[in-house]
């Protein structure tokens, strides 16, 4: 899961950015509300990590920019107990205070990513398929899936939006958040691989667009 931390200050922030990582997250690091702005034009984030107050403008002032420009991706505020209200109001989705620990901030966005998936728990189940993010595991009718950690990455970003066809170009990128895209062939070759395992009809190609995964399949 590749996270966007928005944070000024810079103890904090490093203090973050390592602790993620050390839970399996990517994270890209941004101090101003100026570089912020525009990081969400190629939708590589899963989840946002958004300060309040920033140096150079209002972090609830972008959470509304976004918003207006019809941006999805889940937020999660970082506030003063007395700013927590504004956040929800401002179209976040969650909100945590400072100070808080960093296993708390880490099952607030799994929270919100499972709530995006419309999963009710941290098993996500799709008929016979079950996928445990946390764990980074996925079984079919209770027997888990030798998957490989691509194989895992792509189950997941076309499980966390099912129903919805995700471009190829988006894909590639989602897959390395934070270097190149990845091939498109070597993206075929690992979804090959990936629907021998959970079965073919769970991934649809969309010929000229991307993928589509059938949640009820």
């Amino acid at each position: 899961m590749h996270l966007l931390l928005i944070e000024d200050d810079l103890d904090l922030g490093r203090a973050l950015s390592q602790a993620l990582r050390s839970e399996g997250f990517s994270i890209e690091w941004l101090r101003r509300l100026r570089d912020a702005q525009h990081a969400l034009d190629d939708a590589r984030a899963d989840c946002v990590l958004l300060d309040v107050n920033l140096p150079d403008g209002s972090g609830l002032a972008l959470l509304a920019q976004w918003r207006r420009q019809g941006v999805a991706v889940p937020v999660i505020m970082i506030t003063a107990l007395e700013d927590r209200l504004s956040g929800l109001d401002g179209g976040a989705d969650d909100y945590i205070v400072k100070p808080f620990a960093t296993s708390e901030l880490v099952s607030r966005i799994h929270a919100v990513r499972r709530r995006y998936a419309q999963q009710a728990s941290e098993v996500w189940t799709f008929g016979t398929l079950a996928i445990e993010p946390r764990n980074h595991c996925a079984r079919l009718a209770g027997a888990e899936l030798e998957l490989s950690p691509r194989e895992f990455d792509l189950l997941m970003e076309l499980a966390r939006e099912p129903g919805r066809v995700v471009p190829k170009a988006e894909l590639a990128q989602r897959l390395e958040p934070l270097g190149e895209p990845v091939n498109f062939s070597a993206i075929e070759v690992h979804l090959s691989n990936l629907r021998r395992k959970i079965g073919a009809e769970r991934i649809r190609t969309v010929r000229g667009v991307g993928y589509l995964f059938e949640a009820k399949a």
